[in-house]
């Protein structure tokens, strides 16, 4: 009896920890930074393209446990994440760019659905808490990852350099591209060659700067830091007076 009640009570620790990260935006926003960082440090080719598609994977399979998304959308994402990453890998030993452009275009749907449903799970909130804002912020920067990958899939698909004088561009450089144009920066030290590269900028400093102006800077006006924890300390202080007037 005593074995069971331990068992039982570490099955239900394990349950808290998990229902604690299956809500936690900030394991998403880690892992999104995480992608970022390999992104800029790897090339979306060969066996780096392995490790991206599994750090997007991970990314995206979090961000919709995160959300609270049906178990089946769950599923179906895990098993997609495990095809794109198996494309990745028959991509990089073939050398192959169809499998590694089908991979992709997974990915890149996999994480936009992702990031959907923790928007929907941020604009649905019921009070503006600092998981609001992570979940915000997460979307953001995957606004960036994702179009990364957008551009470096246009450019495999289309033959010919994506940026004008820029031969062979790396991954860092559409990072490094997609970033000033989400943030309308623009250095303009990389310039899309042609369509669809122009277009696909233009719409990524339209979705960006509406998602900062009217979402992200909306967030923080509404954001009161500190009332969750003094609405607590409410509650507990009028449970407080009953027991004391008994």
């Amino acid at each position: 009896m005593e074995r069971a009640a331990i068992r039982a009570q570490r099955r239900e620790r394990w349950m808290q920890r998990a229902e604690r990260v299956r809500d936690e935006f900030g394991l998403v926003l880690i892992l999104v930074l995480a992608t970022y960082v390999l992104t800029s440090l790897l090339s979306n080719r060969d066996w780096g393209a392995v490790v991206l598609t599994v750090a997007t994977s991970a990314t995206s399979i979090v961000a919709l446990t995160s959300s609270h998304a049906r178990p089946r959308l769950v599923r179906t994402a895990l098993w997609l994440s495990l095809l794109t990453i198996g494309l990745a890998v028959v991509a990089a030993a073939t050398d192959e760019h169809t499998f590694l452009n089908l991979a992709s275009a997974i990915q890149i749907a996999l994480l936009a659905v992702a990031m959907g449903a923790v928007l929907l799970r941020v604009v649905t909130s019921t009070e503006v808490s600092s998981r609001t804002l992570l979940g915000a912020i997460s979307v953001y920067t995957v606004l960036g990852i994702l179009f990364t990958f957008l551009y470096g899939t246009v450019e495999r698909i289309q033959g010919g350099s994506f940026f004008e004088g820029v031969p062979h561009p790396g991954g860092s450089d559409f990072l490094f591209f997609s970033y000033t144009t989400l943030t309308t920066t623009g250095y303009g030290n990389l310039v899309p060659g042609g369509q669809p590269g122009r277009m696909l900028a233009g719409l990524e400093m339209m979705i960006g700067q509406i998602f900062l102006v009217t979402l992200v800077a909306g967030l923080v006006t509404l954001w009161r830091p500190g009332e969750a924890l003094r609405r607590r300390r409410a509650a507990r202080s009028e449970g407080d007076e009953p027991e004391r007037a008994g």
